[in-house]
């Protein structure tokens, strides 16, 4: 069966904000006296940010309240906007604009799924905000990944099936997510390790596209 779509993460896959998300939670975290060091920022990857707010939260002993933990979440997300003021189309990750062209060359559909309601702004920003064919987004779903919803909505916003869908991912709930999907799945960089990723890719470089539109079988590259 040939790969009829192909489904991006935004954040470490196409661009890399991870560093702008650590410094914006890092501040926050030392706002409230609470510990928060590279290896916590970790396991927020793929994770939405009223969770990541939680596993932050837990470091600490006082209880906060819904009202408190929202307060937090939009002065760390005003934190990260501001920062990301700092991007540009030379934060696109190596790979990304050749293996975009290759896909539309072929006739593959090609669309965003995020968690991060910042979608928007970050593809207006790396001028890549018309290069997909569908976006879905943060903003237009209700369950963050682990839950399949995002990839499911833009396989339904494609007009493709979700078996005929290949997702792009570098994060263990993403990986997680385009599987529950029914999706085949290809984990990138730190998520290469994922024992349930389909292929296996340390990055967008040198890309196979005949394996990647098969995508029959574990595969490293």
């Amino acid at each position: 069966m040939k790969i009829s779509a192909v489904i991006f993460d935004l954040d470490g896959v196409i661009v890399s904000t991870d560093e702008y998300h650590y410094q914006a939670w890092k501040r926050i975290s030392d706002q409230e006296n609470i510990y928060f060091d590279r290896k916590i920022n970790e396991r927020l990857r793929g994770v939405s940010r009223m969770e990541s707010l939680d596993i932050i939260l837990s470091h600490s002993d006082k209880n906060y309240s819904d009202t408190e933990k929202q307060f937090l979440a939009q002065r760390k997300n005003t934190i990260y906007c501001e920062l990301l003021n700092n991007l540009s189309p030379n934060d696109i990750l190596p790979g990304v604009i050749y293996l975009l062209l290759a896909l539309k060359a072929r006739d593959i559909k090609i669309a965003i799924g995020s968690s991060s309601k910042n979608t928007p702004f970050i593809l207006e920003q790396i001028g890549l905000a018309s290069n997909f064919d569908a976006i879905a987004d943060g903003n237009s779903i209700k369950n963050s990944k682990p839950d399949p919803e995002v990839f499911l909505l833009a396989a339904e916003l494609l007009g493709v099936q979700p078996e005929k869908c290949a997702v792009m991912e570098d994060a263990q709930a993403g990986i997680d997510a385009a599987k529950a999907a029914g999706m085949k799945v290809v984990g990138i960089g730190s998520a290469a390790t994922c024992l349930n990723a389909d292929i296996k890719l340390q990055d967008l470089t040198n890309v196979d596209i005949d394996h990647l539109l098969e995508v029959n079988e574990i595969r490293s590259w």
